[in-house]
């Protein structure tokens, strides 16, 4: 009864092993490095005079009217300062059709500049990213910054918005 089981296992892990590769993996593409420039000023850079001194994202889409988003400031190699968002934001389908699906977030920014020493001015922006899904692929497509198109997915490429103000 010992041997039979054990055969068993055998029998069972040596099948296992044999399988093909029948599932593949979905690649996951999502990550959006924004940058924001205003006369050549980067202004995501809160040691430069004129530029935002913060900022703050919020899933318009969220379940409540306060659903803040997390991102991070960084600066690339020539030391020039971006959003880098992930991921965070509730996605909402907007189209289906086959193994093919399309998503869409929409966060607004609030971006605020210290005018001087007792005045600060905010400003609120809106971009709604539209993503991509089928069973190989999940990738960002589209992105709109205030209404318009600023992005448009180019395979193998970083996504990457630069805005200018």
């Amino acid at each position: 009864m010992k041997n039979l089981l054990f055969i068993t296992m055998i029998v069972f892990f040596a099948f296992l092993s044999c399988r093909g590769e029948e599932e593949s993996v979905q690649k996951i593409d999502q990550v959006i490095n924004l940058y924001i420039d205003s006369l050549g000023q980067d202004m995501l850079n809160t040691k430069i005079p004129g530029s935002y001194i913060s900022s703050s994202m919020n899933d318009v889409y969220g379940l409540t009217d306060t659903a803040p988003v997390s991102f991070s400031i960084k600066k690339d190699a020539d030391t020039v300062s971006y959003i880098e968002y992930l991921a965070g934001a509730k996605r909402i389908g907007v189209d289906s059709s086959g193994t093919s699906k399309t998503y869409e977030s929409k966060i607004a920014l609030f971006l605020t500049k210290k005018i001087n020493d007792s005045t600060r001015k905010t400003t609120s922006d809106t971009m709604t990213i539209q993503y991509s899904s089928t069973p190989d692929i999940f990738q960002v497509s589209k992105i709109w910054y205030n209404g318009v198109l600023q992005f448009t997915k180019v395979d193998n490429q970083p996504n990457t918005v630069k805005i200018v103000k």
